[in-house]
């Protein structure tokens, strides 16, 4: 909570803030004082919607839709006396609930365990001493102590502070450490009026507040609490979150919105209230399409129930067989293990992906993520590394220092430094004499996504050689050294280099060390600080000031002091009067100028953050003001510094692009630099050129330009940009938005506190397991590895898993099909006394749908991915797993098995027995009923075969089951193929075995499964089985020669995304390479003209995948 004052505590003197509180600085909180305040105040903690209470997981089961529509065939079969019956759908109702509930809450403790991994603990002023406590334990008026690699636990009033800087990206999304103060005297930005009120200066701004759960990057500090809990401001983003919006249409307003309102508004909301609880509106697509396709059966099963009292006369009373008959029918066409079977399925491939370093938070996400279309991934520490490495140095005249094979931030051992003289541009390489590639295509559609070296040719350069130290790169590297608060060290203990401090200051340090000339070691030598001016936000630039020791290697006189200076580069040049030393040495004149912003542009083109070093020799011992000392400087050079990708960022792109899914990068970087890290993953063409000029002009935009348009001038864009830069919170929940409005299924990827809005928002969030405990409680998935590939590795078993539930439901509802048809033709089977008499039992169904058909169901489940499953494009989430080819399958193989059941039991009750019904059959076992019950035997064990054959089948809807691998060179692979899956192998086995004991075990055959012992029927069995087979054979036959109901195949486009796209490029270098590719490309009908760049069927264009 925040304590009260007079106004906001920035606005505030430090005296003027502890008078507020009642406190004493210099001592802290008496202990009385503390246990008053926490009586007051909840805990110092963030409500972010922690673990869901289990009573809530359990209603959440019961209320699913297949559940209630069990509920109610349970509810007849009790209200009619079929207590077997009605206590076998009880049995399946709990078995079905208990497993949803208990994997649902398990998924939820491992979250919790996850949320626990880290406890942060805070130093505070108690009593007068100094006492470490539970960061839950700190309250309004603490007394806090910072020092470097703190995280802050609350809000906090800084009254000391010491060169601090607190890294605040996870809050506002700047990357540069924020340097704070103690004065009250804040300025409204751009401006020099102090301000008066909190509504002038926005919280990035208010640089004496230290705010909670940010990390002190350097320096140390002392700071009040202001605020704990969910009253800080990262807790108010939280709250932001978690607040619930009421969707449009909703409001009962009359006088905004008309008289009407009201009834529009009530109605909409009473659907929206029965839709949630009915599961209709709520949910993942597949969640929805299973909700309405469970109510569909339920209204499909009282159809059936009126066509089975209507073929009766709608008798009064109506028979009690005739009401058990019409039940029969209704568990016919309901799947009752479909809940259980997607369930564990999803649990099963949850553990998959936690040993794979993805934690799902919610099972629903890991069906979703098969549908995902386009990911909106943030930048630092998801697609680059998260640390600052120095990769250029320039020196006057030229000379550029280059480290190569390096990507390790910390260890100045691994790579090289390479050395060259930058050559001049040649006068004949003008914009008009430039070669135009795309002209000179042979191909009218192709353009070509060219490298930019070769596009735009740089100008010969020297052959590189090792660095060696120079005149120029000693000063230069004193410099870097010296100015700088970081430190690298070697751990004797286990041989590795640790490095505390900034990340820009780590870079120059480690770089320093690669020749030896670490801060450490010159201090040792005999240099000595004799004063700091600490980084300054609004003037960019920092300065030390050393003495020289005797004999030391840069030439400079003990007698005097030097002053060091490093800072943003156009803050540097304006203080410097010379640039270079020794024979570099020159005066800085306009053209200087230039040449050295020409080349800080060349390196901020790479992505690169560029510093300048400077020094100046101080005549005599130091001894004045800042703005004395920071004049007359010498410009040392420029440092290139750059957050490196990640290795695996470009092939993991590269992935998402064969797969239909789009990237965008939404940062808060500068648009220079994010502009240059998208061309080096591979998310920019290299030549924007391939891009359509209306695509071109707005693939890249800034987020205050972005946020200025409204949501008609976004929609009216023909791409929606691929790299945003300076992106705020806002700018990200609106990007989820504008992608929404174009039907796509978006991933958000983040780690900061300022992601959890967009996360939440998002159909698919995806945070970092080192980022807040906002963005993963806002998440539905949680990486943790931070690596973007673990992105594509769920992906790839979301699809995975989507396929598999494709392959299961196929399965359960072919099977459905079948015993309805049979059931409804069976009503035409009536005894002697005009009832119809069932060709099966109603337990006998039960046991096929739950037991037969439930652990082959299971072993789809856990079918391994199939080649293709990351070169199809995304699918439809309108359709979800009900596709055209499913919806054909599904009524294909119902209709196939339930005629061949049918025959089987018109062969043995009218071709052996003439038609004797007998009469009662449905309920009890009379010598006159042994025709029927030897058919039902027949039917049941023909049924079984027939289920589970069909899962062998439908390990590949397409191909034969003969021969599954077309890879595969071996004479007959079946058996290989079966088993190698091998929990559905054994579940096909041991499920046709199960036939025989139910068939011949005395009392359990004809008491509970009202059928009897079989001989010769085996016959029929066996042969039906087998026309079964064929004709499912003769259907994929069918369906791959003319080809009909296949995938559509990952349209093309101009360029893709990642690495080895521009590897394919490489290979169309040649006319001929050019031609074989266009003749395999006309070979299928499902790829565009001319096109490397996979689509998304929300495309305008082929030129660009759609986003």
């Amino acid at each position: 909570m925040a304590a009260e004052f007079p106004k906001h505590p920035f606005l505030l003197t430090a005296e003027e803030v502890e008078q507020a509180l009642g406190i004493d600085a210099d001592r802290g909180l008496t202990s009385a004082q503390v246990a008053e305040l926490q009586q007051k105040y909840p805990l110092n903690e963030l409500d972010v919607g922690n673990s869901i209470a289990w009573y809530t997981i359990f209603i959440r089961q019961i209320c699913n839709a297949m559940i209630l529509v069990l509920f109610f065939a349970m509810a007849l079969s009790f209200g009619v006396s079929d207590y077997i019956e009605g206590g076998v759908l009880a049995a399946v109702i709990i078995l079905n609930v208990s497993i949803g509930f208990y994997q649902e809450y398990g998924a939820e403790k491992k979250m919790d365990a996850l949320r626990a991994l880290s406890s942060p603990s805070a130093t505070v002023l108690r009593d007068g001493k100094i006492v470490v406590v539970p960061n839950a334990e700190v309250v309004p008026g603490d007394v806090v102590n910072l020092k470097m690699g703190d995280t802050v636990p609350a809000d906090l009033r800084m009254i000391e502070a010491m060169n601090l800087n607190c890294d605040e990206s996870s809050l506002t999304g700047e990357a540069i450490p924020v340097e704070k103060m103690t004065s009250n005297e804040i300025l409204v930005p751009d401006t020099e009026k102090r301000a008066t009120s909190e509504d002038e200066v926005g919280i990035a701004d208010r640089i004496n507040i230290a705010y909670a759960t940010t990390i002190v990057q350097k320096g140390r500090g002392r700071g009040i609490v202001i605020a704990t809990g969910m009253q800080t401001e990262v807790g108010k983003i939280a709250a932001s979150t978690n607040k619930k919006q009421r969707k449009a249409g909703r409001s009962m307003n009359w006088k905004k919105y008309g008289k009407a309102q009201p009834i529009k508004g009530g109605v909409r909301r009473t659907y929206d209230f029965f839709g949630k609880f009915l599961g209709l509106t709520e949910g993942t697509p597949l969640q929805i399409k299973l909700a309405k396709l469970a109510y569909l059966l339920f209204f499909c099963a009282l159809l059936l129930a009126v066509v089975v009292f209507g073929v009766n006369k709608f008798a009064s009373p109506m028979p009690q067989e005739v009401v058990i008959y019409a039940i029969s029918t209704g568990i016919a066409i309901i799947p009752e293990s479909l809940v259980a079977v997607l369930t564990i399925s999803m649990v099963v491939a949850t553990t998959v992906m936690r040993k794979a370093n993805v934690v799902v938070r919610d099972l629903s996400a890991l069906e979703a993520l098969g549908g995902v279309t386009n990911i909106c991934s943030d930048k630092t520490g998801t697609l680059t590394q998260g640390a600052m490495i120095l990769k250029k140095v320039w020196l006057p005249r030229s000379t550029i220092y280059t480290v190569k094979d390096s990507n390790d931030p910390n260890n100045p051992e691994v790579g090289t430094v390479t050395c060259r003289q930058k050559a001049e541009a040649k006068p004949e390489e003008t914009e008009q004499g430039k070669r135009d590639y795309d002209q000179e295509r042979s191909t009218q559609a192709i353009k070509f996504d060219v490298p930019d070296e070769k596009l735009n040719p740089k100008p010969a350069a020297a052959e590189e050689s090792k660095a060696v130290v120079t005149p120029e790169l000693r000063m230069f590297l004193l410099s870097a050294a010296l100015c700088n608060l970081a430190t690298v060290r070697l751990e004797e203990s286990d041989g590795k280099w640790n490095t505390t401090g900034e990340p820009t200051e780590i870079a120059l340090q480690v770089f320093a060390h690669r020749f030896q000339r670490g801060k450490k070691g010159l201090v040792a030598t005999g240099w000595r600080q004799k004063a700091e001016f600490p980084f300054d936000s609004s003037i960019k630039r920092m300065s030390v000031v050393y003495e020289a020791p005797e004999d030391n290697d840069v030439g400079l006189s003990a007698d005097d002091s030097v002053i060091f200076t490093k800072g943003a580069v156009e803050r540097i040049l304006d203080l410097c009067t010379h640039v270079g030393v020794g024979d570099a040495r020159e005066p800085m004149t306009p053209a200087t100028k230039d040449a050295i912003h020409a080349q800080m542009t060349e390196f901020a083109s790479l992505g690169q953050r560029v510093l300048a070093v400077a020094y100046r020799p101080w005549n005599g011992k130091y001894d004045a003001a800042r703005t004395a000392v920071e004049q007359d400087l010498t410009l040392l050079g420029l440092a290139g510094i750059y957050d490196p990708p990640r290795r695996e960022t470009s092939p993991a792109l590269y992935d998402c692009a064969q797969a239909g899914i789009k990237v965008h990068m939404l940062t808060g970087d500068h648009q220079e630099t994010a502009k240059a890290i998208a061309r080096e993953v591979g998310i920019l063409p290299s030549n924007m050129g391939v891009l359509p000029a209306g695509v071109a002009s707005t693939v890249v935009m800034k987020a205050t330009d972005f946020d200025k348009m409204t949501e008609d001038e976004i929609d009216a864009l023909e791409e929606l940009p691929l790299v945003i830069a300076r992106c705020a919170p806002e700018t990200k929940s609106r990007m989820v938005e504008a992608l929404r409005r174009r039907n796509a299924f978006m991933a958000m990827t983040g780690d900061g506190v300022n992601d959890a809005p967009s996360l939440s928002r998002a159909d698919v969030g995806i945070a970092m397991g080192s980022g807040s405990d906002v963005a993963k409680s806002a998440a539905k998935i949680v990486l943790t590895d931070d690596k973007f590939n673990s992105i594509v590795a769920a992906i790839r078993e979301g699809r995975r898993m989507f396929e598999n539930i494709q392959k299961f439901v196929l399965h359960l509802l072919s099977s459905n099909v079948g015993e309805v048809i049979l059931l409804i033709a069976g009503l035409g089977f009536q005894d002697s006394t005009g009832v119809s008499t069932f060709p099966i039992s109603p337990l006998e169904i039960l046991w096929i749908n739950m037991v037969t058909s439930s652990f082959p169901a299971f072993g789809l489940g856990r079918e391994k991915a199939s080649r293709e499953v990351m070169r199809k494009p995304p699918h439809d989430k309108r359709r979800g797993v009900f596709t055209n080819q499913i919806l054909a399958d599904m009524m294909v193989y119902g209709l196939l098995m339930g005629i061949c059941t049918l025959m089987t039991f018109v062969i043995v009750v009218y071709g052996m027995y003439d038609g004797d019904l007998g009469h009662d059959c449905n309920r009890h076992y009379t010598p006159q009923c042994k025709p029927v019950f030897r058919a039902r035997a027949a039917v049941f064990a023909e049924l079984t075969w027939l289920i589970l054959l069909s899962a062998w089948e439908f390990k590949s809807i397409r191909r034969s089951m003969f021969r599954l691998n077309p890879d595969d060179e071996s004479r007959f692979p079946l058996f290989k193929d079966l088993y190698d899956n091998r929990f559905l192998f054994w579940a096909v086995v041991i499920g046709a075995l199960s036939v025989f004991p139910t068939v011949y075990i005395p009392y359990l055959n004809r008491d509970v499964f009202k059928h009897t012992s079989i001989s010769w029927e085996w016959g029929v069995v066996v042969g039906m089985t087998i026309i079964y087979v064929v004709g499912i054979e003769a259907w994929k036959y069918t369906k791959r020669r003319l080809n009909i109901l296949d995938d559509h195949k990952v349209a093309k486009g101009s360029w893709s995304q990642g690495e080895e796209g521009a590897k394919k490029f490489m290979s169309f270098s040649t006319l001929r390479s050019l031609k074989s590719w266009g003749r395999s490309e006309s070979k299928s009908k499902a790829q565009s003209q001319g096109g490397l760049t996979p689509t998304t069927t929300q495309g305008r264009r082929n030129s660009l995948p759609p986003v």
